[in-house]
């Protein structure tokens, strides 16, 4: 039981209250309810601004290339009876092909060969190139600035 109430027994709760008067006693019943309404309060605004900078800065790039050596070396040499017709060899990093020509004796003859040997050059190119960095500032202001300023315009200070 709690200290502060007075106890009731079963037959007091069956019988209606009355007042001195003999009027019966209303004792009002009151309940509270909780009304929570939103509303949108500017506490601040945050201004951006970005900045780009620049700076101008050499860079090496290696680049390749290959160059191709063409070389005729006279040969002059019959291919033997019942030898296979002389092909395309290769002697290290160079391609060797034979040019051949029918003679009147129906011989093959190796007039010459072409040697082409191909080559792979590095150099580097020195350019330059601009680079671009971004920063951003951000100013902030209380909500007592932002609510002295003009709707849309900066605070005022």
């Amino acid at each position: 039981m709690e200290p502060n109430r007075p106890s009731i027994t079963p037959s007091e709760t069956l019988r209606p209250a009355t007042a001195a008067t003999g009027q019966p006693l209303v004792i009002p019943v009151i309940e509270e309810q909780a009304v929570i309404n939103r509303e949108v309060v500017e506490s601040g605004r945050v201004r951006l601004a970005k900045t780009v900078h620049e700076r101008e800065e050499m860079l090496e790039i290696p680049l390749q290339h290959e160059e191709v050596l063409v070389e005729r070396v006279p040969v002059n040499q019959f291919v033997a009876d019942g030898a296979a017709t002389p092909g395309l060899r290769y002697d290290g990093d160079t391609t060797i092909i034979p040019v051949l020509r029918e003679v009147v004796v129906t011989r093959l003859l190796v007039v010459e060969e072409i040697r082409v040997t191909k080559r792979t050059q590095t150099t580097t190119l020195t350019q330059p190139i601009t680079l671009r960095h971004e920063e951003i500032r951000v100013d902030r202001s209380s909500g007592t600035e932002a609510t002295s300023a003009a709707p849309g315009g900066p605070p005022t200070q």
